[in-house]
């Protein structure tokens, strides 16, 4: 229990929230653009052009199964060989966004592929074209479908970005393991308490999407 209290000084829980600042930081800025880019792909492969959609379809393929850390090593290593420079927080964010947009595309696709094509028929037989029905009628529509699924995925995302700690990224987990590297008895109070900061996030956005999914379900 000593240990405990010693490890949960005023400084090292203030080291701490500097680096679950960042954590949030990472988590809120990766997931309002992998919403974007996923949102974009999603329709794009839903409408099935023709070179397009399968190109599309093929690099959300690759990304969707290759692992997340491989990707962030090769934003932070990989894009400066090809003459793109970035800093941690940066590669950290572009890898999240690009793995985390291509898993939201397949969402977004089978959240479309949901809605009853005569709502689509609908909003064209009244004067609509194909882009604003798709804008006004099909993916507000689509989006009650998506929501749950979305949310999990968010979820997913914010525990991801602890594998930023691989490229020195000072987020939540980093922070906790320079404060156990320096006094080795700090290390399971450091765990537990990293442990409850992300439980207490993500738990957060589980009840909202299962909220949203009794919701929907229930329509």
């Amino acid at each position: 229990m000593e240990t405990f209290i010693h490890a949960y000084s005023w400084i090292n829980l203030r080291f701490l929230l500097q680096g679950l600042m960042v954590t949030v930081y990472i988590s809120i800025v990766s997931i309002i653009l992998s919403f974007i880019l996923g949102l974009f792909l999603g329709i794009v492969r839903y409408l099935k052009i023709k070179v397009i959609s399968r190109i599309v379809g093929f690099i959300v393929d690759i990304l969707r199964n290759l692992p997340l850390l491989l990707i962030i090593f090769f934003a932070y290593f990989g894009l400066p060989q090809l003459g793109i420079v970035t800093n941690v927080t940066c590669a950290a964010i572009i890898a999240l966004v690009v793995f985390e947009g291509a898993m939201l595309a397949e969402i977004v696709r089978s959240g479309i592929g949901a809605v009853n094509k005569g709502q689509l028929e609908g909003a064209l037989s009244n004067g609509m074209t194909y882009a604003q029905a798709m804008y006004h009628v099909v993916v507000p529509q689509a989006l009650h479908f998506m929501i749950p699924a979305i949310l999990s995925q968010f979820v997913s995302l914010i525990k991801d970005t602890s594998l930023a700690t691989i490229i020195v990224l000072p987020e939540l987990l980093y922070h906790a393991q320079i404060i156990y590297s320096q006094n080795t008895t700090y290390l399971l109070p450091m765990y537990a308490i990293v442990a409850l900061m992300y439980f207490i996030i993500c738990f957060t956005l589980s009840l909202i999407a299962d909220h949203l999914q009794k919701q929907y379900s229930a329509k």
